[in-house]
């Protein structure tokens, strides 16, 4: 297969895209548009990764709050996934309001879930690593919601009824069929 040297951009693909809420000191919730939310600690402890420019207001909040959520949209959300990512919150947008999303309340972080996303990961900020133009959130999940229809009877989850946004170079893509059987994950040791 013939192949180009080119100059690297977003160059790890699939990767997962969430729309990351955070919250002002006054209550306020704040929607971000991520095209990476990545796995840093599967097991123990669990956490989860976020990189932000500092001009963001996002990174701003998190920054003085702590806390953020992760929720991971469906395809049928891609229209909000867009629109979220498109304007600024520090405009004073409400965002949940302008593009139809239902704030839920947390259980143990200020910043709310978004109710319309299967998977909602609640955290709590445990490092900030200065890496080149991003900053990275190293958040400890501290609650996990998943929606009962993502489950079997066991309540472990089924590949097929997951409806997951990735982003790929140039524009976002739904998660394909399985290509695989079903394996135990995480692995017992």
């Amino acid at each position: 297969m013939p192949k180009v040297q080119r100059t690297p951009s977003r160059p790890v693909y699939p990767t997962p895209t969430g729309l990351i809420t955070s919250i002002d000191a006054e209550g306020r919730p704040n929607i971000i548009t991520l095209g990476e939310v990545f796995n840093l600690s599967i097991r123990e402890p669990i956490w989860v990764g976020i990189a932000l420019r500092k001009a963001t207001y996002s990174h701003e909040l998190i920054s003085a709050q702590r806390e953020y959520v992760v929720n991971l949209p469906t395809s049928g959300m891609l229209d909000q996934v867009l629109q979220c990512g498109s304007v600024s919150g520090r405009d004073g947008v409400d965002k949940f309001a302008e593009f139809g999303l239902t704030a839920v309340p947390s259980e143990q972080v200020r910043p709310p879930l978004i109710a319309e996303c299967p998977v909602n990961l609640e955290c709590k900020v445990v490092d900030v690593l200065v890496t080149g133009d991003h900053d990275v959130f190293v958040g400890e999940v501290v609650v996990q919601h998943v929606a009962d229809d993502l489950l079997n009877a066991d309540g472990a989850f089924v590949l097929e009824r997951f409806d997951t946004i990735v982003m790929m170079p140039g524009g976002f893509a739904g998660v394909g069929a399985r290509l695989s059987p079903t394996i135990e994950w995480p692995p017992k040791r």
